[in-house]
């Protein structure tokens, strides 16, 4: 049902099933929305599909809802997948946003020579992709990964996914529209260092590219190659 108020939840969805909201939804659909017992919302839990459900009750300390029919059955979302370097805690909850709507699958958050911030709060980018998910419509919400070394990372990364390394001021392709199945490298704000710029070198799957003239911030970079790559599948589009 689309424009409906739509709240991710973490217990099991089926017709005739009874979750209860926490007072934060509560006060959501409540105090924010101004939604009453019998208004409708759209439900989605990543596994089960989107439903239709009925609020039950609904107060300050919390509330219930109904689940009816199902409105979409569960598909997956494959997405580009985010390897950003850790930045300032405003500038990353606006990256998660962000990449959650143009589709990310996988946000990979890694320690780089030149970081000057620190994760914030897993609990907290978790709402926040969340909150990005029920927005935009999507039936999944990103996985964000704990912060890693570069060098793990790159060891980790599957062979067969290329990885595109966003690299400023220096001569490499435009990056251009790929799929969903690819990566997106994104550096700090002073840019790599000569040894992180070797071990990108010496790795088979990573691809130098550019997002054009302009120097971007990280988050500005992350936003832009990610448009650029979910732009075949029609993600992107407004």
């Amino acid at each position: 049902m689309r424009g409906s108020i739509r709240l991710f939840v973490s217990v099991p969805l089926a017709p005739g099933e009874a979750p209860l909201l926490d007072s934060a939804q509560a006060h959501y659909l409540g105090a924010v929305m101004r939604r009453r017992t019998g208004d409708e919302v759209v439900l989605f839990n990543g596994s089960d599909g989107e439903f239709l459900a009925r609020i039950d009750a609904v107060s300050a300390r919390g509330g219930r809802l109904a689940v009816g029919r199902q409105l979409r059955p569960q598909s997956a979302e494959p997405g580009p997948w985010l390897a950003f370097a850790l930045i300032k805690r405003a500038a990353a909850e606006f990256l998660v946003q962000k990449a959650t709507e143009l589709g990310a699958e996988r946000l990979l958050p890694f320690r780089a020579d030149r970081s000057v911030g620190v994760l914030p709060n897993p609990m907290r980018l978790a709402a926040i992709a969340t909150e990005a998910a029920e927005q935009s419509e999507r039936m999944t919400r990103p996985e964000i990964a704990p912060p890693a070394a570069l060098a793990d990372l790159l060891a980790a990364w599957p062979a067969d996914r290329p990885l595109f390394a966003a690299i400023e001021r220096r001569a490499a392709p435009l990056l251009r529209p790929c799929g969903r199945q690819a990566g997106l490298l994104v550096g700090p704000e002073g840019g790599f260092t000569d040894r992180e710029l070797d071990l990108l070198a010496r790795s088979p799957f990573v691809r130098a590219v550019s997002l054009g003239p302009r120097i971007l911030r990280a988050e500005t970079a992350a936003i832009a190659g990610l448009a650029l790559l979910a732009a075949p599948s029609g993600e992107a589009a407004v």
